[in-house]
């Protein structure tokens, strides 16, 4: 994702007069360097460092008007198993960021969120949501501040590392598919998708919406299907701390939510502004009382034949089953 941003907005804004990608990967940051050199994008830099890390995160935001937060520890079983290092990196690193934006000058902050941070039931779920709070909360203490914090919650990033995807195309070698519940489903959003969504967020948030986009689910079974039609699917079981299905909006979630066309917006519990305010600058109106936003439940679902269209148009153009 953070790749794929920076490529759109070098893209779109060659000029910009400050790019800083703040992360803990040196690989990536030179793999990145190589493709987006500062001899020919002269606002860019490159800073190693850790969100854990306050005063160094801080120093990175000087001269910074916008934050896009992408940085966090996201493996389901790994996060059962050292708890503490996801709870430092996602929530207190979190808080890191949210406190540099304050104290330096930025205007607007987009942090990346996840599905799993509704109705959570594994421990990464729960730090994300706790994450959420934390930046949503923060429009209540900027003060006189000209500063808004937003947060974006999607789906399973088409080919991200780590992914269903990538990993069945790896897998299928074996001669069989792990599958672990026939019944799964997911959403699914491509890289372009999530940047647009982000970038969206940060033109046209007030302070404290979620934005959800409405995006098409599909069953793990098709997907085996698409990417090794006729292969046998062992069923393994479900891992420690994963849904059959994931929820982008709960049914607690309806009395806070408005539907603003090609997305919905969850609005703060204390919100900054009034209802009408965020109606009308979102174009929205309410979803109904009870409303839910199920990867199960979707009213759009991929085919087979367009996850294979999609796999060979965002993951691998090479592609062939």
């Amino acid at each position: 994702m953070v790749k794929k941003f920076v490529q759109t907005v070098l893209e779109r804004w060659p000029d910009i007069k400050r790019l800083v990608v703040f992360s803990r990967d040196e690989l990536k940051q030179f793999e990145m360097s190589q493709q987006f050199p500062k001899s020919k994008y002269n606002g860019i830099r490159y800073f190693i460092g850790d969100i854990r890390d306050a005063e160094r995160f801080k120093r990175a935001c000087e001269g910074i008007e916008i934050i896009v937060h992408a940085a966090a520890l996201k493996q389901v079983p790994a996060a059962e198993y050292n708890p503490m290092e996801f709870i430092k990196t996602n929530i207190m690193g979190a808080e890191n960021v949210v406190n540099a934006a304050l104290d330096s000058g930025v205007k607007r902050i987009v942090a990346l969120s996840t599905d799993k941070a509704a109705s959570p039931i594994n421990l990464y779920g729960a730090t994300k949501l706790c994450s959420d709070k934390l930046f949503i909360s923060a429009n209540n203490i900027k003060g006189k501040r000209d500063i808004r914090f937003s947060v974006v919650r999607y789906g399973n990033v088409m080919g991200s590392r780590g992914s269903v995807i990538p990993f069945f195309m790896e897998f299928k070698k074996n001669g069989y598919l792990p599958i672990t519940h026939p019944e799964m489903t997911r959403f699914n959003i491509t890289l372009d998708e999530g940047v647009n969504l982000v970038l969206l967020a940060l033109e046209k948030a007030i302070g404290g919406e979620i934005f959800v986009p409405k995006i098409p689910s599909y069953r793990i079974l098709d997907v085996a299907e698409a990417i090794a039609p006729g292969i046998e699917k062992r069923v393994v079981g479900i891992r420690p701390g994963e849904k059959i299905h994931e929820e982008m909006i709960t049914e607690h979630d309806s009395y806070s939510t408005i539907d603003a066309g090609d997305y919905y917006i969850i609005l703060p519990v204390l919100p900054e502004h009034e209802l009408q305010t965020y109606l009308e600058t979102h174009k929205a109106v309410k979803v109904p009382k009870g409303f839910k936003y199920n990867s199960g439940t979707n009213s759009e679902w991929l085919s087979i034949e367009q996850i294979r269209q999609l796999i060979k148009q965002h993951v691998d153009p090479n592609f062939s089953y």
